[in-house]
């Protein structure tokens, strides 16, 4: 299966496939421990299958992930920014406010280089 088709696919047509090609594994396997295996590079290329699809899979999980992260720092930062730990809870000084807000939007800045990086490779991987 091509990585194009993969990224096309939705995460149940992604686990569905998933799933028929460790059936498929099993069979060869199977097929070959019984001598009858016609072509054995038939074997590699499910492995290698399974491994881009487990691939796909991951880093659709680790986008989900990193967008749960941006949205804890925003949040984070809107409480710091009105003094407060939680809703309801004040800092202990004003100093250690001033310090958070200082840490959050440094770390907001480095994950958008990061992330301006990732787009700018996957852009010229493209062309």
């Amino acid at each position: 299966m091509k990585p194009a088709d993969i990224r096309k696919e939705s995460d149940e047509q992604l686990a569905l496939t998933l799933k028929d090609s460790e059936k498929h594994l099993f069979n060869l396997r199977f097929q070959s421990a019984t001598d009858r295996l016609e072509t054995p590079s038939e074997i590699r290329k499910a492995r290698r299958d399974i491994a881009r699809l487990k691939t796909e899979q991951r880093g659709r999980e680790l986008k989900v992930e990193a967008a749960l992260v941006d949205a804890a720092i925003e949040a984070n930062l809107a409480l710091a920014n009105i003094n407060e730990t939680s809703p309801g809870k004040a800092f202990l000084g004003r100093r250690k406010a001033r310090r958070v807000v200082i840490r959050l939007t440094a770390i907001q800045t480095q994950r958008a280089e990061l992330n301006a990086k990732a787009a700018a490779k996957t852009a010229a991987k493209g062309k």
